[in-house]
């Protein structure tokens, strides 16, 4: 490895000091060179700068964000830019400068704003987003100290949270902002953040509080006190250097030219040699390709980077980045008349929903033509804009057009093998000519298109006929397609009804997709463009089509609207604190999270920052490519001749048990689904480890059947245990946890101890499995979890197996790449219902018969026991007095599926609910009238026959009911759906009955270890895991009220097996309740050993309570327990008190649907939820509005695809979509209802919002696809189409499009079957 000359500086890391390479590996990415151990020039010690985390490795989900700043030779100013650090090339950084989270601010020195305010907002969980926002929001702020609102919501749309559900986030980057129009009390002559204690407060409601943070505790943005730009880069920059760069790797040489000349004689050198430059197109495909043995880039070249503005058009350089080309289009189109920037403004409607703002600052707009990606978003407007590419190779340029046979990559349209692009000429529209650009994806932003088009048509000079014309589609085919037969035929054609009929038609034979709904709205846009033109010119209506050439219905007018990009406001309100508790109690105050400063400043340490030991390993999974097959051979002689490859790990090697049967940790003989694990390779390196699972060869024999889905399973009669008419069918979902799944196992020197740090939220079950696997004691075995990277019930028992397989005897650190994590963990069972339903005309439900098919993969895992809970609480909130409920778990040839926030009530209150809402559609009646019409409304028994008392259940209805309005909300929808054809709103309200904990006893116990030091700190361990939703906080705070001393005299170090034994899986929403009484346990049993000292000396302090008692020999160290709740379930008999406690509520969903592409916009959402008293209203808050979001995610965006071999196409964040920061509502209420008690729970707090495993608001994400299944409705009501419709989750765009029935589907359907 090396460069051809000494370089002076290659990168400069700003972190205080510097830290200066010259030696890198051409393959290795700024992410890779950031975590390892560098030494800073100034001093001796190591840095190792963790801040900066892998989550994906393709640029989709912002964890690994940094600013790179560099001197801009043209404006002579310092461009400071967002990337993503998996992605950068190191070698592609010389001489600039990168900031990390580190560099930003430290806990250890001075915190910069952007970190504060995200902390003090409560914007941070799990914490492991949170470095990539905190940076994404600072480069912000480096550009623009006070940014508008919009911009801030650009800035963060690379970025991925699956915690907090964004809404505390976007808080404290609004804060910096210009203007804010947060407030939803506009009117009042206040701001909801203003009442006094003397105040009325809005709602009506005495002591009840509605700030969470106070803004006046943020310390202000000061610019001047910024890292400044190095001055030796701005030495290099002002003076170039023009010498090419070759940096040599193992496998790749890296050529950086500086100048053009060089350039192009490198390409005739090696004219097989891609150009790289942001490597957002050419990183991730080298993840599954074979390397480029040399990489060109470009950067240094300063002609690439031209943009030239000509009275025909605008030529932009290669080289720009595309967030330098939405600068470049948004400045020409301030400077031009409309008339000649149509193609430009469309291209800038793309640019802003297309990927994120980093990846938009790596790629540039050659790589992105170059590319030619079937779903390119801008390419379709380039090639019906008549672009021009301008070509240059060392025998000169060339021009070729931008068309449908570049696109298609005929050899006679495309680049030469030595050529490069050098730039895009786009010419200026002109006078009667409209361009137009359209979109259809999964979210708003950040995500690949489905289907994209680019639209012109010019028409004759004051007339609407058609002169030339132009469609393309990208998404439709292998690459971008140009309908130009059908735009042919229609030349001359007047712009009316007619000529639209034709044109579908045409379409359809043509492309073979259906994707006619764009050139209905082109047709619109281009109707109200005239409209403009015969005012302006004064045109003969005479000269116009006078058969159509009317006004465009104001129905039809949303259609030509997208959906606004908004940062939702919102209010949240909670009961406070009793007046006469004491200040220094924080029980029930908005106390922030224990780690949010931490995980602000990156100083928050995860599983994997934990800095490398002597002799450390690494470990790569060798997974199965077949689905159902025998395995004849396993051939590892390749693998083990790689340098610095160690051993191949196969269930042979294991001496102990090889996890269960029918659930191996290591296959043997067979494999049951893709993604199975085999084997396992241990290496020096990471990287030789992944490389050698490459050269392992396995041979199979596919076996029969081969079941993927529920049916299949039904038809073949497979189910994991034993145990009609509508149907009912919910899909899958990804716990796409931030942190994947990572180990790190430490062997010690003697007596076969291990210590296992692992991110988990079971550590006692990793610990018995390695026991068992290793055949050694359990004592033997601690397991340390400090924190965890977001769980989900996806870490309960999937951490197990990838300890026991890393527990080989070496030093062993097992990271699953975000592919190989979605590939073999399995999530939420997706589920087939039926149900049969008896009622009354006036919607009284009189019997409901629901049976429920869930897919549990190959191995029973958890899925007997989500069956189990899934049966339990399919009744809601309803009193139906004749029920009958069954279900089954499906064997079927995929990774087992597991447990996951909600354990099965996300899905079976689904068939529920479909079932109100379908009863309401045939009464006649509103679906809120049969939920208020059938909900319990007296103290009653359950269907297993536990008495409960919905009077709490009831008050959350009528609370959401007044609080969201929505009866005259109800009204302004039906008067919205009146005046609008292809925009319909939908609404829906729903009461929440959920039952928390486990149905048995002995998982209810908890117990604490409370150590008091003799300088009077104190140490608290329980048994549960910070997983994000701050249940070591919530801890400190019962252990600060129990002692009656400051949380800032205790502390927390990690959740271990050596300090607490045999606990129990943070998890059933259960973890803080059982674990508070634990700790209170303790707590009491230490201030009892103390009363006797503090009654002699009432006015000693603390301190001397503790010394005193350490003198007088009494014990300062306590363990407290907590038996757990009773619980027990008789399944002979279908009865029992499986369950301690129910938590109630309600909340009401308004949304706006798209008719002709199926998007949806969240309009408002209002959560009402009984949280008795909450321990900390901040911290329950956060976690019901990020259940809520995750829940619209499995209910609306993220949908599992795989393969017709079992493979799952879907894992990345490019394929799976979670919900994005423009996926909040606008706005977005929550309330904790107040005054409300229970005496079972610690301090009458109830567990909803207890654990990640929020289940209640997981289920309210799915009030959003009740409101859009109610906007669907009243579509095809208007149409005079059957109501009922098969409900499916999620409600994709493109189910919604569907189900929009309307003359387009028409045309679709009998193209298709005809």
């Amino acid at each position: 490895k090396g460069v051809t000359d000494t370089s002076p500086i290659i990168i400069s890391l700003l972190f205080p000091t510097q830290v200066m390479e010259r030696n890198v590996d051409p393959e290795g990415t700024l992410l890779t060179f950031l975590g390892k151990n560098w030494t800073l020039l100034s001093k001796s010690w190591l840095l190792r700068l963790t801040g900066t985390k892998y989550a994906c490795g393709r640029g989709g989900c912002g964890a690994c964000t940094v600013m790179v700043s560099k001197h801009d030779p043209v404006s002579r100013k310092i461009r400071h830019f967002s990337v993503t650090a998996c992605l950068m090339p190191i070698c592609s950084l010389y001489g600039a400068a990168v900031t990390t989270v580190e560099g930003v601010g430290s806990i250890k020195t001075r915190l910069h704003p952007v970190q504060e305010r995200i902390a003090k907002s409560h914007g941070t969980q799990c914490g492991f987003c949170t470095p990539g926002m905190v940076m994404s929001m600072y480069t912000l702020l480096r550009n623009n100290p006070q940014p508008s609102e919009e911009q801030l919501m650009e800035g963060l749309g690379g970025n991925l949270c699956r915690c907090t559900g964004y809404r505390p986030i976007l808080e404290s980057g609004r804060t910096f902002c210009m203007e804010s129009n947060s407030c939803q009390q506009k009117g009042t002559g206040k701001c909801c953040l203003d009442w006094g204690e003397n105040d009325s407060s809005p709602l009506g409601k005495k002591n009840v509080h509605e700030v969470i943070c106070e803004r006046g505790e943020f310390q202000s943005l000061d610019p001047t006190q910024e890292l400044i730009f190095p001055p030796e880069l701005l030495r290099m920059a002002e003076n170039p250097e023009k010498r090419t760069l070759t940096f040599y790797g193992e496998r790749v040489t890296w050529i950086s030219p500086g100048t053009l000349k060089d350039l192009l004689e490198l390409k005739v050198k090696h004219p097989k040699a891609p150009l790289v430059l942001g490597n957002t197109s050419l990183g991730p495909a080298m993840k599954s390709q074979d390397f480029h043995p040399v990489l060109l880039s470009p950067a240094r070249i300063s002609e690439l980077s031209m943009v030239t503005k000509t009275s025909d058009g605008l030529t932009i350089g290669a080289g720009c980045s595309l967030a330098q080309m939405q600068d470049i289009l948004a400045e020409r189109i301030a400077e031009l008349p409309e008339e000649k920037t149509q193609t430009y403004r469309a291209l800038l409607k793309h640019l802003r929903s297309l990927a994120g703002q980093q990846i938009r600052n790596m790629a540039s707009l050659g790589g992105h033509v170059i590319s030619r990606h079937c779903c390119s978003d801008l390419n379709p407007v380039l090639a019906v804009s008549n672009a021009t590419l301008n070509l240059i190779s060392a025998e000169g340029t060339r021009q070729i057009p931008l068309n449908e046979h570049f696109l298609a990559g005929l050899a006679s349209a495309d680049l030469k093998a030595e050529e490069i692009l050098e730039s895009v000429h786009i010419p200026h529209s002109q006078k009667w000519e409209f361009v137009s650009a359209f979109r259809q994806a999964q979210c708003q932003q950040n995500a690949l298109p489905h289907v994209n088009a680019g639209m012109r048509v010019l028409l004759k000079e004051g007339t609407d006929s058609i002169e030339d014309l132009s469609i393309a589609y990208g998404g439709v085919g292998a690459a971008t397609i140009s309908a130009h037969r059908s735009c042919q035929l229609l030349l001359g054609r007047r712009w009316n009804e007619l000529m639209l009929d034709e044109a579908c038609s045409l379409l359809l034979d043509e492309v073979s997709l259906p994707v006619i709904s764009f050139l209905f709205k082109f047709y619109l846009e281009v109707l109200q463009e005239l409209k403009k033109l015969v005012k302006m010119f004064s045109v003969p209506v005479g000269a116009l089509d006078s058969r159509h050439h009317s006004e465009v219905s104001d129905q039809f007018l949303s259609a030509l609207e997208n959906f606004p990009v908004t940062i939702p406001q919102g209010v949240q309100t909670y009961q406070n604190v009793d007046p006469h508790q004491p200040l220094q109690d924080p029980v029930g105050c908005p106390i922030m999270h224990l780690s949010a400063l931490k995980h602000a400043t990156g100083e928050a340490m995860f599983c994997d920052d934990i800095p490398m030991v002597d002799k450390e390993l690494f470990m790569a999974l060798v997974t199965s490519s077949r689905a159902h097959a025998k395995i004849t051979s396993i051939d590892v002689s390749k693998a083990l001749e790689l340098p610095e490859v160690v051993d191949v790990i196969t269930a042979e090697d294991i001496p102990g048990t090889n996890g269960a049967e029918g659930d191996k940790l290591l296959a043997v003989d067979e494999v049951n689904c893709v993604g199975q694990i085999i084997c396992a390779v241990v290496a020096e390196t990471d990287v030789q480890a992944k490389r050698a699972t490459e050269k392992i060869e396995i041979t199979y024999e596919d076996l029969e059947p081969v079941i993927f889905t529920v049916k299949d399973a039904i038809k073949h009669n497979s189910f994991l245990f034993d145990q009609i008419l509508e149907e009912v069918h919910v899909g899958g979902q990804e716990h796409f946890y931030m942190e994947t799944q990572r180990v790190l196992v430490i062997p010690k020197t003697e007596d076969k101890e291990l210590d296992i740090y692992v991110s988990t939220q079971d550590p006692a079950h990793v610990q018995k499995t390695v026991s068992s696997t290793l055949n050694i004691p359990i004592n033997r075995i601690t397991c340390h979890v400090k924190r965890v990277g977001g769980g989900f019930g996806g870490k309960v028992g999937k951490p197990a197996v990838f300890g026991a397989i890393a527990a080989v005897g070496h030093p062993i650190r097992l990271v699953l790449d975000r592919e190989e994590d979605m590939l073999i963990t399995g999530g939420r069972h997706p589920l087939f219902g039926k149900y049969k339903v008896g009622f009354m005309n006036n919607g009284r439900i009189k019997a409901l018969d629901i049976e429920c098919y869930i897919n549990g993969g190959c191995t029973l895992d958890d899925s007997e026991l989500v069956i189990a809970f899934l049966i339990l609480k399919l009744e809601n909130a309803y009193k139906i007095r004749n029920l009958r409920f069954q279900g089954r778990a499906c064997m079927t040839n995929l990774p087992s599926n597991t447990a996951f926030r909600g354990f099965g009530f996300p899905q079976g209150a689904l068939v529920t609910e479909s079932c109100i809402t379908a009863v309401a559609a045939k009464c006649g009646l509103p679906p809120e009238k049969i939920r208020e019409k059938n909900t319990y409304k007296t103290v009653d028994k359950t269907i297993y026959k536990q008495a409960f008392n919905p009077e709490t259940l009831i008050r959350c209805w009528n609370e959401c009911l007044d609080k969201s309005s929505f009866y005259s909300r109800r009204m302004q929808v039906e008067e919205f759906n009146k005046k609008n054809y292809w925009k319909k709103k939908g609404i829906a309200i729903i009461p929440v009955k959920f039952s928390v904990g486990f149905a048995a006893t002995s998982y209810h116990q908890a117990a604490a270890l409370v150590h008091i030091y003799t300088d009077g700190s104190v140490l608290v361990t329980h048994g549960g895991n910070e997983l994000g939703q701050g249940i070591h906080t919530k801890m400190l705070q019962v252990a600060s009220r129990e002692l009656k001393i400051p949380m800032s005299c205790m502390h927390i170090s990690e959740t271990s097996t050596a300090t607490v034994p045999n606990t129990v899986a943070t998890a059933a929403s259960i973890g803080a309740d059982v674990n508070g009484r634990a700790v209170q346990n303790a707590c009491q049993i230490l201030l009892k050993r103390l009363e006797p000292i503090i009654k002699k000396h009432p006015e000693g302090t603390w301190e001397d309570w503790i010394e005193a008692a350490f003198e007088q020999r009494i014990s300062l160290s306590a363990t407290g327990y907590f038996r757990g709740y009773k619980a027990f379930m008789d399944w002979e008999k279908g009865v029992g008190d499986p369950f301690p406690y129910y938590v109630y509520g309600a909340a009401c969903s308004e949304v706006e649907i798209g008719c002709l592409t199926g998007a949806h916009k969240k309009i408002k959402t209002d959560i009402i939820m009984d949280a008795c008293c909450s321990l900390n209203p901040a911290i329950d808050i956060g976690q019901i509005e990020g259940s809520f979001i995750q829940g619209t995610g499995l209910y609306t965006t993220e949908e599992l695809k795989y393969s017709p071999e079992g493979v799952l196409y879907s894992r990345s964040p490019d394929e799976y979509k979670i919900p994005t920061i423009t996926d909040v509502p606008e706005e977005f209420n929550v309330s904790l209802l107040p005054s409300s008690q229970t005496p079972l729970t610690i301090y009458s707090s109830k567990g909803s919002t207890q654990t990640y495993h929020c289940t209640s608001g997981m289920f309210l994400g799915s009030f959003v696809f009740f409101a859009i299944a109610d906007a669907v409705a009243t579509v095809r009501r208007e149409r005079d189409i059957a109501e009922d419709f098969m409900v499916q989750s999620p409600a994709t765009p493109e189910w919604v499009r569907m189900a929009c029935a309307d003359q387009f589907t028409e045309m679709v359907g009998n193209c298709l079957f005809s």
